[in-house]
């Protein structure tokens, strides 16, 4: 079927379907053309995700396991940032909770093929846009925020997007048609589709309606009511001031957030320890995760600068978490000297995090834990292991502003994050978001120095915990087992 031509019954206009095209044949040009090929794909244990949660990698050699068509489920993703790999690895965890094997299929792991090197370009391109909108204020204001929050969100850009999906396609052709598939982007969601698989389930990480995250033939999932109707109604994808034919009801449901089982299943014992640890005036434990791009750098710089003497007098606790950019903590050094000296690093000892996170669940923490991980799951996973036992996280409002643990809100990058805070802050887990030092460090003084704020936000994430708002992880793995028959 040529999706490009046509999205949800919204007519694509054919200078649009033509450069759909032209693009594609100019991927085939740079990166070569495997579209009658059928990669065989065997299953290899993940030395990091395979004990916590039996994850298995499918990749392209020989001398792997054969996929178990009864037991397996396909996660879907791409390393775009950390966020599609963290939404990932949630359910991949309520997948094995729920005694099946997820198979991790990464587009950008499959170096040799030509959808591989496509993603692996495309990536590159946005990570390079991510990284000079935090350089330079007028690259992100004049392109950069209006492309994340104006041009993704139009129909005629996925019907590029479908286009160019034939050539990741062949990489999903030895599939199983009908074992699960459940995918954190719309790339791989897409390409199961184009392979001919009938069981796709399209999780839409964001708050803001765009179509990039649209897979026509999935059934999309959302993680609110607002984003719900946005996408229902294809909400201006059309274009400015037109109204789009809606999505039909069938193709979109809202399950609740995206979260891993065992913080899901902790979250009670973790916030009682959290109110506890207030009640005792015990030190307070921040959390910042900071991605490739060193989103708002300047802030966390600055923040870390006021709480020094904090940190030196054992009165704070912080996690910093680097994720695999070395050159994260080494341009935080240069620009706050003193946080060497204060600086215990966990440089790429999974063993010795695991023990440190685990032991912060009921012994006291005290200041600067730094830590870095070359290999990607073990830098996205430390930031799941260590919210457990923080009390405050402090990021831009992206896939982390879903998460069960109370919230510091500072800029986001690309327009469409707001959203992701205005659900927080509506919810009561976390703040609205701070768009400048000053507004950060004056609530984050407020959360270190007082209990009232972290409480409301700690009761509201029991009442919401209470409703389900927390279980979209599970209900995902559950439709897509009822829609195969095995539930």
């Amino acid at each position: 079927m040529s999706r490009h031509k046509n999205v949800f019954g919204n007519p694509i206009h054919p200078k649009v379907s033509r450069d759909a095209h032209s693009k594609k044949q100019g991927y085939i040009r740079k990166f070569g053309d495997d579209g009658t090929k059928v990669y065989s794909l065997s299953a290899f244990d993940n030395p990091v995700l395979s004990p916590v949660f039996g994850v298995k990698n499918l990749e392209l050699h020989e001398g792997g396991e054969a996929l178990d068509e009864k037991k397996g489920i396909v996660v879907g993703n791409i390393r775009m940032g950390f966020g599609h790999y963290r939404i990932a690895m949630a359910i991949a965890s309520a997948v094995h909770q729920r005694g099946y094997t997820p198979y991790w299929f990464d587009l950008n792991a499959f170096q040799h093929s030509t959808g591989g090197k496509v993603v692996e370009h495309l990536n590159g391109l946005y990570s390079l846009g991510s990284r000079l909108s935090q350089k330079y204020a007028l690259f992100n204001k004049l392109y950069w925020e209006p492309l994340n929050y104006e041009g993704f969100k139009k129909l005629s850009y996925n019907a590029a997007d479908q286009k160019i999906a034939e050539l990741h396609a062949p990489l999903a052709v030895g599939l199983p048609k009908e074992m699960p598939f459940i995918a954190t982007h719309a790339w791989p969601a897409q390409a199961a589709i184009h392979a001919g698989m009938t069981n796709v389930i399209n999780m839409i990480p964001d708050n803001w309606p765009m179509a990039l995250h649209l897979a026509e033939g999935s059934l999309h999932t959302v993680q609110s009511p607002s984003s719900l109707l946005g996408y229902r109604l294809l909400r201006e994808m059309a274009g400015r001031g037109e109204l789009s034919k809606p999505m039909p009801a069938k193709d979109i449901c809202c399950v609740g957030h995206y979260i891993d089982h065992e913080l899901t299943a902790n979250l009670e014992a973790d916030t009682a320890a959290r109110l506890a640890r207030f009640k005792a005036k015990a030190a307070r434990r921040l959390l910042i995760s900071v991605g490739g791009a060193g989103a708002q750098f300047e802030i966390i710089a600055e923040l870390l600068r006021s709480y020094t003497g904090m940190l030196a007098a054992g009165k704070l606790a912080v996690y910093l978490n680097v994720g695999d950019h070395t050159s994260v903590w080494d341009h935080l050094k240069a620009a706050v000297p003193e946080l060497e000296g204060l600086a215990t690093t966990h440089f790429d000892d999974w063993e010795g995090t695991k023990a440190f996170c685990n032991s912060a669940l009921t012994q006291n923490v005290t200041g600067l834990h730094v830590f870095r991980h070359a290999n990607k799951f073990s830098a996205v996973y430390s930031t799941n292991l260590l919210m457990r036992s923080c009390d405050v996280l402090i990021t831009k409002p992206s896939e982390l502003a879903f998460y069960p643990v109370p919230k510091l809100f500072i800029k986001r990058v690309g327009g469409h994050e707001r959203w992701g805070a205005i659900r927080s802050a509506e919810l009561g887990d976390g703040t609205y978001e701070m768009e400048n030092l000053a507004a950060a460090k004056q609530v984050l003084d407020l959360m270190i120095q007082e209990d009232d704020i972290l409480s409301v936000q700690c009761d509201y994430i029991l009442r919401a915990h209470k409703a389900g708002v927390y279980n979209g992880a599970y209900e995902i793995v559950e439709r897509a087992l009822q829609r195969s028959g095995r539930s």
